[in-house]
């Protein structure tokens, strides 16, 4: 059972995102019945809750069974013993769930479930620049739909990338749908004397991209000591004045270990908020950048699908398509362990 006393004391810590994640003692006592009737509701539907770390507080703190990035919190859902899980992030996050757990219900509770980067490129997309590149590997980032997935050779994750296409076994990629990111592979694979030509497509982050140099060298000058964390969907620019890249799990775990005076965190908001809960001793700087899709997830709908779902909450994928994506993810297993090259 929840208490809103000992929602707030958790909450409380949350210093950026203005008014979406200011928490008063009023407004944790308005959440905390809501939040028991979830986990009420959990465990007579068998439901597992996973949360993305850029979704509200409250439900990361007050329902989540599970709390990370998209692709582990996919595979933690394939470790629950559950006959529902509610995603909470967005829509391709769920997709890949239910690609890994086809026999289980995926729901996802916001309406406004979409990602700018994902809904940068289509099937149709792919399969154009298929018959125009037809010698490549077509390398696609997990943030993309279930349909691309399945035109796609092989799937990557943030943390895993530059590992997999070194690994490839050929020297012509295609990568989407992300540019930047691409940008910074290239430039990676430079660094390694790996030597790909590497097509790019045109799709951004629309919270990552609004990064620029000139604000990491301002806070630098306002901050003695500052140390600048970035997601790798950042302009190259910004990762050279980065002092360390990672996943959001591989930011996670390099905070635990470090010890700066100041910290710029360089993706969406919710992953500085977790780390203010987290870790209370160390200091964020910077204003807080804010994805309206992670954001739209809210108790209220959590609580809706799990008492009455309605037909567009649930993930529901062509059996076909689920099997050429399921291949496709596949593929980054095996490149994932695999030897590396250099």
């Amino acid at each position: 059972m929840m208490t809103a006393d000992a929602l707030y004391d958790k909450l409380r810590r949350v210093k950026l995102g203005g008014s979406t994640c200011l928490y008063t003692p009023e407004k944790c006592e308005e959440m905390a019945p809501l939040i028991n009737e979830i986990e009420t509701l959990k465990h007579e539907k068998n439901a597992v809750i996973l949360a993305h770390s850029y979704v509200s507080p409250e439900i990361v703190e007050g329902v989540a069974d599970y709390v990370g990035d998209s692709y582990a919190l996919s595979k933690d859902a394939m470790k629950a013993d559950a006959d529902i899980i509610v995603f909470v992030a967005v829509r391709f996050m769920g997709e890949t769930a239910k690609i890994l757990n086809p026999t289980k219900q995926v729901l996802i509770p916001a309406e406004l479930n979409g990602c700018s980067l994902a809904d940068s490129i289509t099937a149709a997309d792919v399969r154009h620049e298929r018959d125009l590149f037809p010698d490549h590997t077509f390398v696609c980032y997990i943030n993309t739909s279930a349909e691309v997935k399945a035109e796609c050779d092989v799937c990557v994750t943030s943390s895993n990338v530059d590992d997999i296409i070194e690994r490839v076994p050929t020297d012509k990629v295609y990568f989407v749908p992300d540019r930047l990111m691409g940008l910074n592979i290239r430039e990676e694979m430079d660094r390694r004397g790996v030597r790909k030509d590497i097509q790019l497509w045109n799709g951004t982050c629309y919270v990552h991209e609004e990064y620029d140099p000139d604000m990491i060298r301002y806070l630098r000058a306002e901050h003695e000591g500052l140390k600048v964390l970035s997601h790798p969907e950042c302009s190259p620019g910004v990762l050279h004045l980065s002092d360390f890249v990672g996943s959001t799990s591989q930011l996670l775990d390099h905070m635990k270990t470090d010890d700066s005076p100041a910290y710029l965190m360089l993706t969406e908001c919710g992953l500085t908020a977790r780390l203010q809960i987290e870790m209370p001793e160390k200091k964020f700087v910077g204003s807080c950048s804010l994805c309206r899709y992670m954001k739209a997830n809210n108790l209220a709908d959590i609580k809706r699908v799990l008492v009455e779902p309605q037909p567009q909450d649930f993930v529901t994928l062509d059996p076909e398509v689920m099997k050429r994506a399921r291949a496709c993810i596949d593929a980054m297993f095996h490149y994932a362990e695999a030897p590396s090259l250099s």
